[in-house]
């Protein structure tokens, strides 16, 4: 099973799940064993076709770090904190986290858009 790791020691997921916020990117970094990676990959593909059905899914999109890195980066859009909080909490979502390597560690946390002038939208 995964362990979870606050991103932000100061703002845990579970913190941020009692927001009403919307749209909001879930960013999640793993860090795997190298001999787990296909593990993970698997666990990982299966929750995110869990998600991908859920409503106020928008995307995702999975990224490894390189040079030999067994480190992972998750980005998924929701519509909005609810919706992100509503597949969280499924406790059929909360089973799929047996199914992680013991040596996964995972942190995941929420983000708004931020404006800045000529370079990022909100």
């Amino acid at each position: 099973m995964v362990t979870m790791k606050p991103l932000d020691p100061n703002v845990t997921i579970l913190d941020q799940i009692k927001t009403d916020q919307s749209p909001v990117t879930l960013v999640n970094v793993f860090d795997v064993a190298e001999e787990d990676i296909p593990q993970l990959l698997e666990a990982w593909e299966n929750d995110a076709n869990w998600m991908k059905k859920q409503p106020g899914y928008i995307s995702t999109q999975l990224h490894k770090g390189i040079a030999g890195s067994t480190v992972f980066l998750n980005y998924a859009i929701w519509e909005s904190v609810e919706h992100f909080r509503n597949a969280f909490g499924n406790p059929e979502f909360q089973e799929t986290l047996k199914a992680y390597p013991s040596s996964a560690v995972t942190s995941p946390h929420l983000f708004e858009n931020v404006a800045v002038p000529n370079l990022c939208t909100s």
